[in-house]
């Protein structure tokens, strides 16, 4: 089998920094991704200088564009993808903002990055881990995302990730027997810029579940939510 190929979104900082980190170690091949070239590029070289098998290309998952021109140079390069782990997502007002007061245009704008994002990368990666019969597939998630939980505050940030687990359920059904388990993560809170300071969990075990379901064995699990490796209610 060829060595393994990786594409992280939002690879640059954070939790997708650290899922390229961890994939890489265990010997994958890493396509890290982020809208800013310059802060990419310097998050692909920081890993390259551990050693690690990282490479930068440009992607703007808001431009349907710029995820075929990934696509076309992933096949190009490598003519395989082994894993994607669609990581990139925006949080535009805080948990003060209630769903009575929350701006429609809030909601298109983070509906634009974190759910048609990763719906057209879904798209334009799956078939060719079809074609290849092996894929995996991660879908960064959150908690405020479960319908079991849900609550005010956060409105556009909660209603992205519900229908970001919706997707994960629908790609999991289309591509029931292919050998491509499609799969969403919660990552918990985490200290990262979106996280604040004051978050529970570092950056490492932020990325742990989601590198876990990266790696699943073929019996592995598809069209679930997981916490810590531990399947949780939608």
């Amino acid at each position: 089998m060829a060595e393994s190929i990786a594409v992280v979104t939002g690879g640059n900082k954070g939790i997708g920094f650290e899922i390229c980190r961890q994939l890489a170690r265990k010997g994958i091949n890493v396509v890290l991704t982020a809208r800013n070239a310059a802060r990419g590029q310097k998050a692909a070289n920081t890993l390259q200088a551990e050693g690690l098998n990282v490479v930068f290309h440009a992607l703007d998952v808001t431009d349907a564009a710029s995820i075929q021109a990934l696509a076309q140079s992933i096949q190009q390069t490598y003519r395989r993808c082994d894993i994607l782990v669609n990581n990139a997502g925006i949080l535009i007002n805080g948990d003060g903002m209630s769903v009575m007061r929350e701006p429609a245009d809030v909601v298109r704008e983070t509906v634009e990055t974190n759910v048609y994002g990763p719906m057209q990368l879904m798209q334009a990666l799956i078939p060719v881990m079809k074609q290849q019969r092996y894929g995996r597939v991660v879908n960064l998630s959150s908690g405020l995302g479960q319908l079991t939980d849900m609550g005010d505050g956060y409105p556009a940030y909660r209603l992205s990730k519900t229908a970001l687990n919706a997707l994960t359920c629908m790609f999991a059904a289309a591509t029931e027997g292919s050998n491509v388990l499609v799969n969403a993560a919660c990552p918990g809170w985490v200290r990262t810029d979106m996280g604040g300071s004051s978050a529970t969990s570092g950056v490492e075990q932020g990325a742990d579940t989601a590198v876990w379901l990266a790696t699943l064995p073929d019996s592995g699990p598809s069209g679930k939510l997981f916490r810590n490796r531990r399947r949780v209610a939608w």
